[in-house]
């Protein structure tokens, strides 16, 4: 039994892997309030109103993942349209992944 001793039993540990994900962001980069508070369920009016109309369309139209075209559909419907100049997209860019 010396042999099994070393042995560690993982099944009994408990892991939260939801702790710390912000750490694999890379340096420097954090959810902004809003996308931290959405992520964790918690949504604005807007956030919500536009989840249930994406559902309401895919129930209708019985589509799991509607396109890209349906889904400015669902917001053109909402009420949604262009009036400013548009934005940079930095803020919401991808941490590019590390090469060793």
């Amino acid at each position: 039994m010396a042999e099994n001793e070393s042995f560690i039993e993982r099944r009994q540990e408990v892991v939260d892997r939801r702790i710390d994900l912000d750490r694999r962001r890379g340096p420097g980069r954090r959810r902004s309030e809003e996308r931290k508070a959405a992520e964790e369920g918690e949504m604005t009016d807007e956030q919500f109103v536009f989840l249930k109309a994406i559902q309401e369309y895919k129930t209708v139209n019985q589509r799991p993942f509607p396109s890209w075209t349906e889904v400015l559909e669902v917001i053109t419907a909402l009420g949604y349209r262009k009036v400013a100049e548009p934005q940079s997209l930095t803020p919401f860019k991808k941490a590019e992944p590390l090469t060793v």
